[in-house]
């Protein structure tokens, strides 16, 4: 029995709140209540005509793609037609080349034909040069055998007399450098450095 007298202890004390609102308190929660209704309503509308834009824009897209779509069908028909244009042309101008290479084949075939009786008559004519050209070189080669034996002989004769005029020079050579030398160990012992050092 106890708890049912605490709740009803608690209703009455909220009918006496609600009583107690006076005038100027439910004045400001139906300002709230219209303030809070109007922001919903603005943020409907709002939200309406965002989708109604994106609606438009979706619109317009969708337009502009279905005009390149059919540009590009049209663009297609005209490069496939074009495509063939071309191939027929293609195939107009091979045939033509082939007659005309055909035309040049029997052409070179005869100048071939011309070009290697030249060949086979410049060759005998170049044999006949080589033979000529072969007994030509045996005389130069003997000539210049002969030749090189001459220069030998004044090439070992030259030397020896070189060779004589070194052996009577060289005693006064090496009495100059070892001077030479005896004169720079000196110069270096004044300096204060060994020559043995260096």
């Amino acid at each position: 029995m106890p708890p049912k007298t605490k709740e009803k202890g608690r209703k009455a004390g909220a009918q006496k709140k609600k009583k107690n609102l006076g005038a100027g308190e439910s004045w400001w929660v139906e300002v709230v209540l219209r303030t809070a209704l109007g922001l919903f309503t603005a943020l409907r509308r709002d939200e309406a005509r965002r989708a109604k834009a994106s609606e438009d824009q979706l619109r317009r897209q969708l337009h502009g793609l279905e005009a390149d779509l059919e540009g590009a069908r049209s663009e297609g028909k005209a490069i496939y037609a074009e495509m063939s244009r071309q191939c027929r042309a293609l195939q107009e101008e091979m045939e033509t080349r082939s007659k005309q290479l055909e035309v040049e084949v029997r052409d070179l075939r005869e100048q071939l034909e011309t070009c290697q009786r030249e060949a086979e008559a410049a060759q005998e004519e170049a044999e006949q040069a080589l033979r000529e050209r072969d007994q030509t070189l045996a005389l130069l080669r003997a000539h210049v055998a002969d030749m090189e034996a001459k220069y030998e002989e004044i090439l070992h004769g030259s030397l020896d007399q070189l060779l004589a005029k070194l052996r009577t020079i060289k005693p006064q050579w090496d009495a100059a450098v070892l001077r030479l030398h005896a004169r720079h160990k000196e110069q270096l012992r004044q300096f204060g450095l060994n020559p043995l050092d260096l």
